[in-house]
């Protein structure tokens, strides 16, 4: 369902992006910067065009598009609840003394008691 939706609104997207750079532009009209006589500054328009109108439905359907996905979306169960949890961290020593979980390190093993712990020589 979601998946059906998630299309549907992709494609309504892309027609509404295609469908509002294809309208002229109406910013030379407001009153010619002031200056001009424009018969439509903060006055009646004409009749909507086809263009307008068919920018006002696709409008309409992609925000029913967009909140049909949100409901349904929230409604699933998230993916990372069916990843099973790891069940073990192993500790590694970092260069520096310092430690701390690493997955799928091989486990640090503990110098016996009484012997000192071995620090690998430096690089030269």
């Amino acid at each position: 369902m979601a998946t059906l939706i998630l299309v549907v609104h992709l494609i309504v997207c892309l027609f509404l992006i295609v469908i509002v750079l294809i309208q002229g532009g109406k910013g030379a009209e407001m009153g010619a910067a002031f200056g001009g006589s424009s018969q439509t500054l903060f006055g009646a328009r004409g009749a909507a065009t086809f263009f307008s109108k068919l920018t006002t439905v696709a409008a309409i359907v992609f925000m029913l598009s967009s909140f049909l996905l949100a409901i349904v979306t929230s409604r699933q169960t998230s993916v990372l609840s069916k990843v099973p949890a790891a069940t073990t961290q192993q500790q590694t020593t970092i260069p520096g003394g310092t430690t701390g979980p690493v997955q799928g390190a091989p486990p640090v093993q503990s110098p016996p008691a009484g012997q000192p712990a071995q620090t690998p020589a430096p690089a030269k």
